[in-house]
C-alpha cells in the first residue's frame, strides 16, 4: 500500500483501519475499470491569412494558435498544389483566403478549399505554371502566432543577373556614354538628376541640394549598385506609433534611389526585393554577389525604446565586436529579420552558412568604412546625425567578402517626429539625393575600385 495511504491509517482502531483499507481497495478497483476516453481534440483556430505575391515567389501564411502538420503534392496538366492541413476544420476565415488570391499573382491562378476528412482541411491551388513548393510550420515569434507557410517558387528560377540584365537593356554593354563621365563636377541639368524638395523646416533646415561629382569611369565599364531595402512581406521591420511600416518607407527611399542611379551614365542599380515580400538575409548577399554588385548599401528606419532618440547614422560589418551597446543590439535586431520573415531550414543550401560567416576581408571592410564616412557627411547635410562616427557590428547582410557594403539607417521610425518625415515623398527623396552624391563621391576618390572589377 502506498506509503501516504499507510501513515494516515495509523493511531485508528483495528476494526476502523481495516474497513478503511477495504474501502480504499476498493475505490482503486473501481479507478482501474473505468474506461478510458480519449480527449476530444479541438480543432485549430484559424487567427490569419496573408498572401505575398511577387515575381520571385508567392508566400501564402495561415496563422493559427496551434501548431499543425500538413501534406503536400504537385500536379500537372493542368498545374496544381494539393495541400492538406491536419487538426483544422473548414471555417469561414477560410473563404478570406479564397478571396486574397489577386488576379496579377504570378502563380497562383484560384484555389478551393473543402473539408477532406474528419479534422483534415484540403486546400487546392490551380496554379499559372509549375512550381517547387516549399511547406513549413513556424514557431511563435514576435506578434506571431504559429504560422503554416506555403512559399511557391517557380521551377526554373531566374538568374539575378539576368534579371538584372533585362530590366536595363540599355546597359548592357559598355555605355557609350562612358567619356561624358570624365568630366567631374559638370553642370547638373546634363547628368538627369532631377532638383529635390527640401524638407519642411519642422524637420530639418532647408539647404541646397549638392549635386556630387561623377566618378571617372574611362573604362566604360557600368558600375553596379547593390540596393537593399530592409524587411518586407511576413517581416515589417519597425512599426511607428502612428501605424508606419518600415518596410514601406524603405522600399520607397531604395526606389527613388535606383531612380537616381539608373539616370546616371556608367551605373545601374539593383533591388534585392522590388515588392513587398519577404527575402532572407543570406538571399540578399548572394543575389548581390550574384549580379558583381560593386557595393551593396541596406537602407532602415531605425527604431529604440526611447521616442527621442533619432537621426541618421551609418553602419559596417566589425571585425572584433561591436562599437557600441547600441550597435549591437542594432544587430541583434536585424540579424532577427529570418526569425520574423521566417525561413525553411530544413531546406536551406549548404552555402548558406558559408556566406554568413565573417568571410570579409580587412581591405573589404575599409573600403566600406570609406564608403560609410562619405555616406554620412553627405546625411548631415539633409539632416541631423545621431552619431558623428561610422559605428560597426555583426550585421548578417554585410558578410559580403567581395565589395563595400553598408548599412544605413535614414532616421527613427520610433520617433514621432521622424515617422512623420519619412512618410514625407520630399524627405524620402532627399535621403536619396544624399545616398546617391555619397556614392558618386566615393567612385571619384576610389578610382581604383572601378578598374579593378
Amino acid at each position: 500500500m502506498d506509503q501516504r495511504f499507510a501513515s494516515s491509517l495509523d493511531g485508528q482502531p483495528s476494526n476502523t483501519r481495516a474497513l478503511s483499507r477495504r474501502r480504499l481497495l476498493g475505490a482503486a478497483t473501481t479507478l482501474l475499470l473505468l474506461p478510458v476516453i480519449p480527449r476530444i481534440a479541438m480543432a485549430a483556430r484559424l487567427l490569419a491569412v496573408r498572401t505575398w505575391p511577387a515575381d520571385e515567389y508567392t508566400r501564402v501564411t495561415l496563422e493559427l494558435d496551434s501548431e499543425l502538420r500538413a501534406e503536400h503534392f504537385t500536379l500537372d496538366n493542368p498545374h496544381r498544389m494539393v495541400v492538406d492541413i491536419q487538426g483544422m476544420d473548414v471555417n469561414p476565415a477560410l473563404n478570406e483566403l479564397v478571396r486574397k488570391v489577386r488576379p496579377d499573382d504570378p502563380y497562383i491562378q484560384s484555389l478551393r478549399v473543402a473539408q477532406n476528412r474528419s479534422n483534415v482541411v484540403r486546400i487546392v491551388f490551380d496554379l499559372k505554371q509549375a512550381i517547387a513548393p516549399q511547406v513549413f510550420t513556424l514557431k511563435p515569434v514576435g506578434n506571431y502566432k504559429y504560422r503554416l507557410v506555403l512559399d511557391l517558387y517557380p521551377k526554373s528560377a531566374q538568374d539575378p543577373l539576368a534579371a538584372l540584365l533585362k530590366k536595363n537593356p540599355q546597359k548592357m554593354e559598355e555605355d557609350p556614354l562612358a567619356r561624358i563621365l570624365e568630366d567631374i563636377g559638370r553642370n547638373p541639368k546634363g547628368s538627369g538628376m532631377a532638383p529635390v524638395p527640401v524638407i519642411p523646416n519642422s524637420v530639418a533646415p532647408p539647404i541646397e541640394a549638392k549635386i556630387a561629382p561623377q566618378p571617372n569611369n574611362r573604362r566604360g565599364r557600368t558600375i553596379t549598385i547593390a540596393l537593399d531595402p530592409g524587411h518586407g512581406g511576413e517581416d515589417p521591420g519597425a512599426i511607428g506609433k502612428g501605424g508606419t511600416y518600415e518596410k514601406n518607407v524603405v522600399l520607397a527611399i531604395a526606389q527613388k534611389l535606383k531612380a537616381r542611379i539608373d539616370a546616371t551614365p556608367g551605373m545601374r542599380a539593383y533591388l534585392t526585393r522590388d515588392g513587398d515580400y519577404f527575402v532572407p538575409l543570406h538571399v540578399r548577399v548572394e543575389k548581390a554577389r550574384r549580379v558583381k554588385a560593386d557595393l551593396f548599401v541596406s537602407i532602415h528606419a531605425d527604431a529604440f525604446i526611447r521616442p527621442t532618440a533619432g537621426g541618421s547614422s551609418v553602419y559596417v560589418l566589425s571585425e572584433r565586436g561591436a562599437s557600441s551597446t547600441s550597435a549591437s543590439w542594432l544587430a541583434q535586431k536585424e540579424n532577427a529579420a529570418d526569425l520574423i520573415g521566417g525561413i525553411n531550414l530544413n531546406v536551406q543550401n549548404k552555402n548558406v552558412a558559408r556566406i554568413l560567416l565573417d568571410l570579409s576581408t580587412s581591405a573589404q571592410i575599409k573600403d566600406s568604412t570609406n564608403l560609410a564616412m562619405r555616406m554620412l557627411d553627405e546625411l548631415k547635410n539633409v539632416y541631423r546625425l545621431h552619431k558623428p562616427q561610422v559605428e560597426s557590428a555583426g550585421f548578417a547582410v554585410l558578410k559580403a567578402p567581395d565589395m563595400p557594403s553598408i548599412l544605413v539607417e535614414t532616421a527613427f521610425i520610433s520617433n514621432p517626429e521622424e515617422e512623420r518625415m519619412l512618410r514625407s515623398q520630399a524627405a524620402q527623396d532627399k535621403f536619396a539625393q544624399a545616398l546617391h552624391s555619397g556614392i558618386n563621391r566615393f567612385f571619384v576618390a576610389n578610382p581604383h575600385l572601378i578598374a579593378s572589377r
